[in-house]
């Protein structure tokens, strides 16, 4: 009996009530980390991405107490509060590097859709496939307008909430997922973050700068945050082992 009941953790439950479409989404995440150093040794990039929203550019009131013998390191509780920013980021899937982030005090679909020029200036011509959540933003009008100008895709894109492939997030999903584009979206299903490799970046920001760190101002925060990504693409950048095939887990 390997019972631990002083133990427990998180679990996150996917909010996708059709049991299909679930297991279909998240086959089609597996596969393309699968096959993204394959596709990148072509010259096709796949990039999973999100938000990092409400980061707090947080001044300890005084200076932390190193760590000595006996005693653990301690952090002044009292703080001040200097704004938020967020972060759009992205992480190459096949060599583990995190490219052109984007820090601004919003998150609006026109935000994100910048973001995207800003990273596809990268390499313009090249084919790429952006992993990401079914967040509004993300299937938002103004992306399909880009995609379909970058990708020269002619035709009338219809009206936003009236008729054709702009009508609702469900068409404009359908048109941004298109195997057929040059520049493609896969989305993981709803509420299943642990399938976005981004979030697993993250997790390292928050635990090597953010959680112990202080910071005098948003400009401060921003630094450090940039120089932080500079930093971990020149000395840590290495692809996840991503060894999940989208077989059920166990609950």
């Amino acid at each position: 009996m390997d019972l631990k009941p002083h133990l427990s953790r998180y679990w996150l439950n996917t909010t996708e009530k059709d049991s299909t479409v679930f297991e279909q989404q998240v086959h089609e995440v597996c596969t393309t980390y699968q096959n993204a150093s394959r596709l990148h040794e072509q010259g096709h990039y796949t990039i999973s991405v999100d938000e990092m929203t409400g980061i707090q550019a947080l001044e300890r009131t005084a200076p932390t107490k190193p760590a000595r013998p006996g005693l653990v390191e301690r952090r002044e509780f009292e703080y001040k509060r200097h704004g938020t920013l967020t972060l759009i980021a992205n992480f190459n899937v096949a060599t583990g590097q995190v490219p052109t982030p984007s820090l601004g005090p919003t998150r609006t679909e026109a935000d994100f859709a910048k973001h995207i020029v800003q990273t596809m200036r990268l390499d313009p011509a090249a084919q790429w496939t952006f992993v990401l959540d079914q967040l509004n933003i993300h299937q938002s009008a103004t992306l399909v307008k880009l995609v379909a100008t970058l990708c020269e895709i002619e035709g009338d894109l219809g009206k936003k909430g009236h008729s054709g492939i702009l009508q609702s997030m469900q068409t404009r999903r359908t048109f941004l997922s298109d195997p057929t584009h040059r520049i493609r979206f896969v989305y993981t299903p709803k509420h299943s973050s642990w399938l976005n490799q981004i979030e697993l970046w993250f997790s390292i920001l928050m635990r090597r700068l953010l959680k112990r760190a202080s910071f005098i101002s948003c400009a401060d925060l921003e630094e450090r945050i940039l120089a932080f990504i500079t930093y971990f693409n020149h000395v840590l950048a290495k692809p996840f082992k991503w060894t999940y095939t989208g077989r059920p887990l166990q609950a």
